[in-house]
């Protein structure tokens, strides 16, 4: 919800109990949990009147906000594999052994 976890939704809720104290506490959440329900209520409503009136035109509205999802999740690594290795994968450094120590490059110090 939102992009919070468990953990930010929990610190919300200590600090809502601290700032509207117990009494008041239930009776915010109430409200919050309606105006929610009546937002989806809403978005709901919203995307079947859309649906209703561009009907096949819809699908062409769809098809360029699904294209610009897949540059989204473009992965760069996954391409290279894909168009130049031929789904082999990419060597992955090794990083040092135990007791090796980094190359020092003389003339960037």
């Amino acid at each position: 919800m939102f992009g919070l976890s468990l953990e930010h939704l929990a610190i919300l809720l200590v600090a809502a109990l601290f700032v509207l104290g117990p009494e008041r506490l239930p009776g915010a959440v109430n409200q919050v949990t309606r105006a929610m329900r009546r937002l989806r209520g809403f978005a709901a409503g919203a995307q079947q009147q859309l649906e209703a009136e561009l009907g096949p035109a819809l699908g062409q509205v769809r098809k360029p906000l699904q294209d610009l999802q897949a540059l989204r999740e473009f992965d760069p690594r996954a391409a290279l594999r894909r168009h130049l290795l031929d789904d082999e994968p990419l060597p992955r450094p090794t990083g040092l052994r135990p007791g090796e120590r980094a190359p020092i490059d003389t003339d960037a110090t």
